[in-house]
């Protein structure tokens, strides 16, 4: 096929000013697109700022914190921590609140002087807001985290989750190592007590008396006729067998 050819088969594309480009100077056009956006998106992400809440308080949850810090600028993004499940059980066993809870929590607000300003003013101060809310008589805890990025804050979350998992996988190895042991004792001990009961079934038929058997025995006949009455004897049994009479 000749160039000719090959050419008129490629697709028809046109830039602004009408000039035909290939499919090559397309692919270009659009990874130059992309770095101007992601130039553009790094620009904006130096600007924000992050502030972090050491502690936040119980029934509050990030829709209720976005209300509540809005109102001194514009916030991007909100991550919250969930509170232990294990401290999360233990709370409705006893009758506490059966929602979720949190343990601390990142605020990314659009521009940083806007997040210094923010944690300056309200750390430590009461977050008062409605009357009525749970939380109203807390106070915050909130600090600015200067050249803290939020790239940063999932690459931490992510490391946690690992080294979480790693934790969770090595603990649930040495259980069952503890449990195999465990089982590999019930078994040893089962054994040596068949065995025991084998040898003790053994020992018992060894000990056992030897059965003497007593036959009744007439006694001798005694006297100076013995002699005689045993011929008397004998002369009975023989008559008795024959037929004759003594």
């Amino acid at each position: 096929m000749s160039e000719e050819e090959l050419e008129r088969k490629r697709p028809n594309v046109s830039d602004a000013d009408g000039t035909r480009i290939s499919e090559a100077e397309q692919t270009e056009k659009r990874k130059e697109k992309r770095k101007r956006r992601l130039q553009k998106e790094a620009e904006k992400a130096d600007k924000r700022g992050v502030c972090y809440l050491s502690r936040v308080p119980p029934h509050m949850n990030p829709l209720k914190l976005r209300q509540l810090l809005s109102q001194y600028g514009e916030i991007q993004r909100i991550y919250l921590t969930p509170e232990d499940p294990a401290a999360q059980v233990r709370r409705k066993k006893a009758g506490g609140f059966r929602g979720q809870e949190f343990s601390e929590g990142w605020v990314e607000f659009t521009d940083k002087k806007v997040a210094k300003r923010v944690a300056k003013m309200l750390n430590g101060e009461q977050i008062g807001g409605k009357k009525r809310s749970s939380f109203y008589y807390d106070l915050w805890n909130i600090k600015y985290l200067s050249k803290f990025k939020w790239d940063d804050l999932t690459e931490e979350t992510a490391f946690k989750n690992a080294i979480r998992e790693q934790k969770l996988a090595l603990e649930l190895s040495a259980a069952k190592r503890e449990r195999d042991f465990y089982l590999s004792k019930v078994d040893q001990s089962k054994a040596l007590s068949k065995i025991e009961e084998r040898l003790k079934k053994k020992q018992k038929v060894e000990l056992a008396p030897k059965v003497i058997r007593q036959y009744p025995q007439k006694k001798p006949v005694e006297g100076k006729n013995a002699g005689d009455d045993k011929g008397q004897l004998s002369r009975d049994i023989l008559a008795g067998v024959f037929g004759g009479s003594s």
